[in-house]
This record gives structure tokens, sequence and C-alpha cells, in this order.
């Protein structure tokens, strides 16, 4: 995958690059990574690439022209079925569902906005999509766009040490990930559920699930309800559930729920 950022802080979103998961990808050329300043396709001796707005206010306005050469310059980079995504609080919420279609295509340009926002022209002209990734204030579009990148990269194939790995994270199925413990087994009187230590992976996988079901409910239960429940998983959320209203009563089940 060919990714592309255009920022007027290049340097800022070329650390995303140099660490972790992405860092990875971008060393086994699973990932190729550039970023394009609109400052250097500014063609006044200022390099300026922004002007006060139409109609007054406060601020400034990021211009059309630098920033349209810039991402020219980054489509013909870029391989044929890309796509340019302006990073913007008006745009569709992030989700996991839109990290795997981003992960899909084979080239991905990102506006990183700064200032009070981009001239509307270049959303008209420019731009396929807005995305946000959240309803709060940011300075600009370049910490949305890493956050992005980091999750578009690790579902590219082969990204991954274990290759399961990315299909057992939060929102996967629609839902936040279950608990998960390591070593040592005790910690201040909280000991492991008995049933991760019994090595019955059947087991295992339904009370993952149950946890992840039940927390999912308790914490964003918008996401349970979207989900079109069947007899099974209704009967595993019930289960979570008195589950919960038994450890509250402080009665052990039996069922090894985690604590509340």
């Amino acid at each position: 995958m060919h990714l592309q950022v255009v920022s007027i802080f290049p340097d800022m979103v070329t650390t995303v690059a140099r660490y972790g998961v992405v860092g990875r990808a971008v060393e086994r050329g699973l990932l190729t990574f550039d970023c394009l300043n609109p400052r250097d396709f500014a063609t006044d001796a200022h390099r300026t690439v922004d002007g006060r707005p139409y109609g007054g206010g406060p601020g400034m306005v990021m211009k059309y022209e630098p920033t349209a050469a810039a991402i020219a310059a980054a489509r013909k980079a870029a391989p044929a079925g890309g796509r340019v995504v302006y990073l913007s609080p008006q745009g569709a919420r992030f989700d996991q569902a839109t990290a795997r279609r981003y992960a899909a295509l084979p080239g991905l340009i990102l506006l990183a906005g700064r200032y009070e926002g981009i001239d509307e022209r270049l959303i008209e002209i420019q731009v396929d999509e807005e995305l946000s990734v959240g309803d709060f204030v940011l300075s600009g579009g370049e910490i949305p766009a890493m956050v992005v990148i980091d999750a578009v990269a690790r579902l590219i194939p082969g990204v991954l040490g274990d290759e399961d790995s990315a299909g057992q994270d939060s929102f996967t199925e629609g839902l936040l990930d279950h608990p998960q413990y390591t070593r040592p087994e005790v910690i201040e009187g909280r000991k492991v559920p008995d049933v991760l230590l019994s090595g019955d992976h059947a087991r295992i996988a339904k009370w993952r699930y149950k946890q992840a079901l039940g927390r999912s409910f308790l914490r964003r239960p918008d996401l349970v309800r979207k989900l079109i429940l069947n007899e099974e998983q209704q009967s595993l959320l019930d289960e979570f559930l008195r589950d919960q209203r038994a450890e509250v009563r402080g009665v052990d089940t039996g069922n090894e729920a985690v604590p509340g």
C-alpha cells in the first residue's frame, strides 16, 4: 500500500512511520510512506499557504493553489484506485469498517488541515471524502492522520507478527475487546479467571465472546444495538448480566466472571 500525507508539518507526521506496527510495515516493504508539504508548492517568496477568510472573522484558511498542487503531486505518485481523504470534523466518523476499507486500497492520500480549515473548493474539487476521528477540537489534522495510518497499517496482510491479532482486535466483530490477563496469576488478591487456565479452547472462546458482548452492552450499548442477536448471543448476554448481578451480591456463580 502507498500512503501519503499532505501537511505543513511533515516532520510531525513522519514519526509514525518510525515506530511499532507502522514502522514494521515500512521496514517490510508492505507500506510505502511519504509526506508532502504544501509550502514546497507555493509560488511566492514567503512560501505562503494561508490567507484571510472572505467575509472576515478570526484566523486564517489554507489556500487552494499550493494545497491543490501538493495533492496533484501525491496523486501522480499514487497507484490507480487510491482516495484523497480530508481529516475534518465535518466528516463521517472513523471506525474499524472504514479502516478495513482503506487497508484494501492500493493507495491513500490523507489531507491534514490547519488554521481555521481549508478553502471549501479544495473539498469540492480535490477531496474524495471527509473523515472525523471524533467530536472534539484539535489544532490540525496531523494527529488524526496518524490515528488513521496506525489503524490501517495493522490490517495490511503480513504486518502483524500473529496473523490472528487483527482479527481479534476490539471492534472487529462490532464489539469491544474481552479482558486480557498475563502473569502473575494472582495480583493483590485478584486471580485470573479459572477458565483461562483450563486449556479448554472452546470454553475460553465462549467466555471471551461473552465478556466482549457483556462489556460492550455495559460500556457501549450503541454497539450492541447495531447487532441482531441470535438466540445463543442473547443467552450469553443474559448469562453475563446474571454473573454481574451475582457478583454485586457476593455470590459465586461458578461462571468465572471477571470482577466488574
